[in-house]
């Protein structure tokens, strides 16, 4: 088996496209049209294939979208073990206004997973052999998966001494750090919610974060803190990066390229403050690629020369 396994319970199809304006009623013919393959924890795959790491890929998909997502990671060199469900994968909306530069994102629910659909997910993992060294667990949970799965599959990981990544929001977050994970990368929304309360500074979400670590809740805290940078929070310490002044073509995976290269980084055995480096880097370069591209290496290895760190 591979050195990183992600595991995406929701994925998609994602369809991005331009048009000059934005406007209701009328006809708005898009100039540009683009699909790809979407959700968290896919996304950080195809990230981790860019740069060179082993990964492979577990997730749901049915119906015609589902042929098409597989077809489209095949094309990547992914290798996927692809669950079958009777719903249809989602297929997400992206528009892209060329008068304005402002970009609208369309996220659909998708399919409803049936209790044994969602339960084969977790069978897949727990029969990996030889075991991952990485599990990353990233996106929204579909409807009808209880709000601990991503806690289940911690504690598969747990079980087997793989390291247990995370990036998600909400109930199943905090259900899954109750468990114990060993990454999480959360931004500054996703911050205030595990925190319970209304930070309203770096320092203060730094500070929560850390309280996560000296919790045992997490080991390490990855902070996304938009124009405001990032932080990489452990019981070593934390380091702080400030944001790279670019001007942003999408906004669409910055997050999944930041935590994909975080991951290849700390698999391929890269010093932390390295890892966190390219992580930003990453992040910043998904940002000049349109519609739903994400980062590219030539982007990372240019801008990591330009990212700043400190230790707090």
């Amino acid at each position: 088996m591979t050195a990183i396994v992600t595991v995406t319970p929701n994925p998609s199809v994602d369809l991005s496209t331009t048009v000059e304006r934005i406007v209701p009623v009328h006809k708005l013919r898009g100039t540009t049209q683009r699909r790809d393959p979407g959700g968290g924890g896919i996304n950080v795959a195809r990230v981790v294939t860019r740069l060179g790491g082993d990964v492979g890929a577990i997730y749901p998909a049915g119906g015609a979208m589902g042929d098409l997502l597989r077809r489209l990671l095949d094309g990547e060199g992914i290798a996927s073990r692809v669950l079958p469900i009777a719903g249809e994968t989602r297929e997400d909306f992206f528009v892209s206004e060329t008068s304005t530069g402002q970009q609208y994102r369309f996220i659909l629910p998708g399919p409803r997973l049936a209790e044994g659909e969602w339960k084969a997910c977790l069978t897949a993992v727990a029969a990996l052999e030889p075991f991952p060294r990485f599990v990353v667990a990233s996106g929204s949970l579909p409807a009808g998966v209880p709000d601990d799965f991503y806690a289940q599959l911690a504690r598969i990981a747990k079980q087997r001494g793989a390291a247990m990544t995370l990036d998600t929001s909400g109930a199943a977050l905090a259900a899954a750090v109750a468990e114990g994970v060993d990454l999480i990368k959360p931004n500054l929304r996703e911050m205030r919610e595990l925190a319970g309360g209304e930070a309203d500074a770096p320092a203060a979400w730094e500070k929560a974060a850390k309280a996560l670590v000296d919790n045992g809740r997490a080991k390490i805290v990855a902070l996304t803190m938009g124009h405001l940078g990032a932080a990489l929070v452990s019981r070593e310490g934390i380091l702080r990066a400030k944001p790279i002044a670019i001007a942003p073509l999408s906004a669409v995976g910055a997050g999944d390229s930041f935590l994909g290269a975080l991951v290849a980084g700390l698999a391929a055995g890269a010093a932390p403050a390295d890892c966190f480096r390219d992580a930003v880097a990453a992040g910043a370069a998904a940002l000049l690629n349109p519609g739903t591209d994400l980062c590219r290496p030539e982007d990372v290895a240019r801008l990591a020369r330009d990212v700043v760190i400190e230790a707090a």
